[in-house]
C-alpha cells in the first residue's frame, strides 16, 4: 500500500483503472472538479491533470466510502491533524483519516502536502504540461507502491484528455499572476477563483468596480457589464464579482438538477451564484422579468 501520509484505496484504484473505455462516472467527476484542479494548478504549480487523475484513483471517482463520509478525495491519514476525523480499515485496522468540510479543502490539503513535501521537491522543476514526468516522478518519489501507479495516471489523463486542462494558453495572464501569493503596497490581492469556465472573486468592504478593475487590469466598465450592473453600483462585502462574460448555463453536472429558491434570493443572486447570465436564466425557465419569485420554486439551470 501507500507510504507516508497517503493510502491507496485498492478497490477505488482497481475500479477506476480497470476501465479501458470511457466511463460516464469518471467524466462526471472531471466535470465536477476540474475548476478546483485548475485553481490548484495555478496556485501550487501541480498539473490539473495529475490532481484529477489521482482524485479518480483515490476516491473511486468520488464514490469511495472515505470520500462519501469525509470529503477525503486523496486518502490522507491523520498524522498531525487536529480537525475532524473518520476511521476505517486500511494498512491496519481502524486507521484514522482526515475529514474535510468540503471537497475544496481536500484538494487544497493534497496540493499543500505535495508542495511542502521534501521528497516531491524535484517535481516542481517540471512544467505543468509534463504530466508524464509528474506521474513517473510521483511513483519514483514513493507516492505509491503499486508498480503500475504512473501508468494508471497517464492512462486516465489520456483517456479523458485531462492534459488539455494543463495548457497555459487556456488561462489569462491576470489569472496566473493573481494565483501567486503576493500583494501591492502591502495590500493582499483578491484571491481569484474559477467556476463554470469563468473567473470570479468576492468583493471586500469598500470595493468598487473601479478599484477591482485597477487591481485586475480590466476596464471597470467591462467588469460591471459582465455582472449585469451599472458601473457606479455599490458592491456589498462577500458579493460575487465575475471577471468575464457569464455563461448561458450552469456547469454540466446541473443537467438534471434544479435550484429551489431560498428565502432572500432573487433571480439575479441565483444567476450570479452559478455564473449564468440573468437573461438566460429567465429564458431557460420561460419566465418574464416581472415574475414574482416564490420560496421553494424550482428553477432549471441548464
Amino acid at each position: 500500500m501507500r507510504k507516508g501520509l497517503f493510502s491507496l484505496c485498492v478497490l477505488a484504484a482497481t475500479t477506476a483503472t480497470a476501465q479501458s473505455t470511457w466511463n460516464a462516472r469518471f467524466q462526471q467527476y472531471v466535470d465536477q472538479y476540474k475548476d478546483i484542479a485548475i485553481e490548484q494548478m495555478l496556485r501550487w504549480k501541480i498539473p490539473a491533470s495529475i490532481t484529477l487523475a489521482q482524485g479518480i484513483l483515490e476516491s473511486g471517482a468520488g464514490q469511495s466510502w472515505l470520500t462519501q463520509q469525509s470529503n477525503n478525495h486523496f486518502g490522507i491519514k491523520c498524522h498531525g491533524w487536529t480537525g475532524r476525523t473518520v476511521h476505517k480499515d486500511d494498512d491496519a485496522d481502524n486507521e484514522c483519516f482526515r475529514a474535510y468540510d468540503t471537497a475544496f479543502d481536500s484538494f487544497e490539503d493534497h496540493s499543500r502536502f505535495l508542495a511542502t513535501g521534501q521528497r516531491y521537491r524535484s517535481l516542481f522543476s517540471l512544467k505543468t504540461t509534463d504530466y508524464k514526468g509528474w506521474a513517473r516522478g510521483l511513483k519514483a518519489a514513493g507516492y505509491a507502491t503499486n508498480p503500475q501507479y504512473a501508468n494508471r495516471l497517464i492512462d486516465l489523463i489520456q483517456l479523458y484528455k485531462l492534459y488539455e486542462l494543463d495548457k497555459a494558453k487556456h488561462y489569462d495572464k491576470f489569472m496566473t499572476d493573481h494565483a501567486k501569493d503576493h500583494g501591492v503596497d502591502g495590500q493582499q490581492l483578491h484571491p481569484i477563483k474559477i467556476y463554470n469556465d469563468n473567473y470570479y472573486l468576492y468583493a471586500r468592504r469598500g470595493d468598487t468596480f473601479r478599484s477591482i478593475g485597477e487591481e485586475i487590469g480590466i476596464s471597470y466598465k467591462k467588469i460591471a457589464k459582465y455582472n449585469e450592473r451599472d458601473r457606479d453600483d455599490q458592491l456589498q462585502e462577500g458579493e460575487v464579482v465575475w471577471l468575464k462574460k457569464k455563461q448561458k448555463r450552469a456547469p454540466k453536472e446541473y443537467k438534471d438538477r434544479l435550484h429551489y429558491v431560498r428565502r432572500g434570493e432573487s433571480m439575479y443572486s441565483i444567476a450570479q451564484s452559478y455564473g449564468i447570465r440573468l437573461k438566460s436564466l429567465y429564458k431557460m425557465n420561460k419566465l418574464k422579468p416581472d415574475h414574482d419569485l416564490r420560496v421553494g420554486e424550482a428553477l432549471r439551470l441548464r
